[in-house]
C-alpha cells in the first residue's frame, strides 16, 4: 500500500508509552513517502494517540479531535490509545464526520488503516483487550526533536489498582522479546541518541509473560554491555522491585543512570490498602532509605495521588509527613479523578474538588521544596551531562546530569547531543546552572 504524498499531522497525549508509540506511527509514514506536519497545521490526515487516565486527559483527548476537524473538515481522523479504547462511543456521538478509532491492540497496523485508499465514514478497530497476550511491536527508527529515546519494553498491567483505567485499557501485562528490545537500542544507537529511557505500563514486570523469561535485571545487564556509549534510565518501578541486585547493577554499571521513580501514591496505611497497592508506608520508607544507602547521590521520584476517597485529613498529614522526612527528590503530584469502570469511582465519601485543589497545592510546595534541597547538594561538583538544545529563555545550553538534574550552562550550539562534564556553580530563581569543562 503506498501513499500519495500525504500530509499527516500527529500529536500524542499521556504516557512516555504514548509517546514511543507516535514515534513509531511517525517513522513508518515517512517510511511510506507521507510528509509529516505540526498538529496546528492544515493536513490531510490527523492522528490523535489519546489518553484517558484522568478525566481531564479525556476531554483534552476529546477536544483534539475538535480541533483536528476545525482545522481541515474533510481530513481522515484516526483516533488511537486509551480513550479510543475506552470510550469509542463518546467520540462516534461528539462527532458526525467520518472517524477511524484504532483500538490498543491494533497499533501495529494503525499506518495500514490510515494511509488506506478505501475506507467507510465510521470504522472501528477493537478488541476486547483482557484477552489480548502478544505485545504490538512498534519499531522505531527516530524521536523527531528528542535527544533522548523511549523505549517500551513492556505494554499492561494486572495489579488493578482501584482507582486505575490502565489494566482496562490496555489489558494484561505483555513484554517485548529481549531480542527484539536489544535490535531496537541498536537502531536508537545508530541513529545517534545518546540516552533511551527503558519505558512500559507496569515495567517491573518485564519478562515475565515471555518463554525462558528474561529478568530485567538481565535486559538491562545485556543493554549496557551492547552499548556502552548510549546512558540507560528506567521509567518507573514499584516499591518491591528495588531489589539488591539491581541497585547493584546501577552502581556499577557507569552507563546506568542512578535515577530512580517509584510511586508512592498515599503514605496512609488505610489509603493505600482501598487503593489495592500492596506494600506499606513503612515498606516505601525502607525502600527510600536502601536506594540511598547504596547509591547516595541517586534521584528519586515519586508519584503521589491526592484526594482519594476517604482520605481525611489525618490521612493526607500522613502522606505529607512521609514525604517531608524521606530524602525524596522531587514528587509529581495528581488529583484523584474518576475514572468509569474503575472500584474507587463508586465508593463513598469523595473528596470535594477545592479539598483536593488545595491539597495538591501544599503537595506542589513540598515538591519545589524537595528539588532544591536535592539540588543544593552538588554546587561545587562536576557531572556528565547530556546537552539537549538552548531552547530557553536564557539562551544557554540546557541539558540533564546523571542524577537528572536539570542544568543550564554556556557552551557551543555544537555541543547538543553530546556529552560532556559540567561544573555545577549556583542554584537561582530554583534552577541550577553550572560551567562546562573543556
Amino acid at each position: 500500500m503506498k501513499s500519495k504524498s500525504k500530509r499527516v499531522a500527529v500529536t500524542t497525549l499521556g504516557c512516555k508509552v504514548n509517546q514511543f508509540e507516535s514515534a513509531s506511527f511517525i517513522s513508518s509514514l515517512e517510511e511510506r513517502g507521507a510528509e509529516i506536519v505540526p498538529f496546528s497545521h492544515e493536513a490531510d490526515i490527523y492522528i490523535i494517540n489519546s489518553c484517558a487516565v484522568t478525566a481531564r486527559a479525556g476531554a483534552e483527548s476529546r477536544r483534539m479531535v475538535r480541533r483536528a476537524y476545525r482545522s481541515n473538515p474533510e481530513a481522515r481522523i484516526v483516533v488511537t490509545g486509551c480513550y479510543a479504547q475506552m470510550a469509542g462511543d463518546e467520540l462516534l456521538d461528539l462527532i458526525d464526520q467520518p472517524v477511524c478509532l484504532v483500538g490498543n491492540a491494533y497499533k501495529h497496523l494503525l499506518v495500514d488503516y490510515t494511509l488506506a485508499d478505501d475506507y467507510c465514514d465510521i470504522e472501528m478497530y477493537m478488541t476486547d483487550i483482557s484477552k489480548v497476550r502478544e505485545i504490538c511491536d512498534l519499531p522505531v527508527k527516530s524521536f523527531r526533536g528528542r535527544t533522548r529515546a523511549f523505549l517500551k519494553i513492556q505494554d499492561g498491567c494486572n495489579s488493578f489498582c482501584s482507582y486505575c483505567i490502565i489494566p482496562y485499557a490496555r489489558g494484561r501485562s505483555r513484554s517485548l522479546p529481549l531480542d527484539r528490545v536489544l535490535e531496537q537500542a541498536r537502531i536508537f544507537a545508530e541513529q545517534g541518541y545518546r540516552e533511551i529511557v527503558l519505558t512500559g505500563i507496569h515495567v517491573g514486570k518485564y519478562g515475565a509473560d515471555l518463554e525462558s523469561p528474561p529478568t530485567l535485571i538481565g535486559l538491562m545487564e545485556k543493554l549496557a554491555l551492547q552499548e556502552p556509549d548510549i546512558r540507560f534510565r528506567i521509567s518507573s518501578l514499584e516499591p518491591g522491585e528495588l531489589h539488591d541486585d539491581l541497585l547493584a547493577l546501577i552502581g556499577s554499571s557507569p552507563n546506568i543512570m542512578p535515577h530512580l521513580h517509584i510511586p508512592l501514591q498515599s503514605g496512609d496505611s488505610g489509603i493505600l490498602k482501598k487503593m489495592n497497592r500492596h506494600y506499606s508506608p513503612e515498606d516505601y520508607a525502607r525502600t527510600v532509605e536502601k536506594i540511598i544507602s547504596l547509591l547516595p547521590d541517586a534521584c528519586i521520584g515519586s508519584d503521589v495521588l491526592v484526594g482519594f476517597p476517604g482520605e481525611d485529613e489525618k490521612a493526607f498529614q500522613n502522606t505529607r509527613n512521609l514525604l517531608t522526612g524521606l530524602p525524596i527528590s522531587y514528587l509529581h503530584v495528581f488529583p484523584y479523578s474518576k475514572r468509569p469502570a474503575t472500584l474507587a469511582a463508586r465508593m463513598k465519601e469523595q473528596i470535594p474538588g477545592p479539598v483536593k485543589k488545595e491539597r495538591v497545592a501544599v503537595l506542589r510546595r513540598l515538591d519545589q521544596e524537595k528539588r532544591m534541597a536535592f539540588y543544593s547538594r552538588f554546587p561545587g561538583t562536576i557531572h556528565r551531562v547530556l546537552a539537549e538544545n538552548k531552547k530557553n529563555r536564557f539562551s544557554l545550553m540546557r541539558g540533564f546530569t546523571e542524577n537528572y538534574i536539570p542544568v543550564y550552562f554556556s557552551a557551543p550550539a555544537g555541543l547538543a547531543n553530546r556529552i560532556c562534564d559540567v561544573k555545577i556553580d549556583r542554584l537561582e530563581e530554583n534552577m541550577v546552572f553550572g560551567e562546562f569543562v573543556e
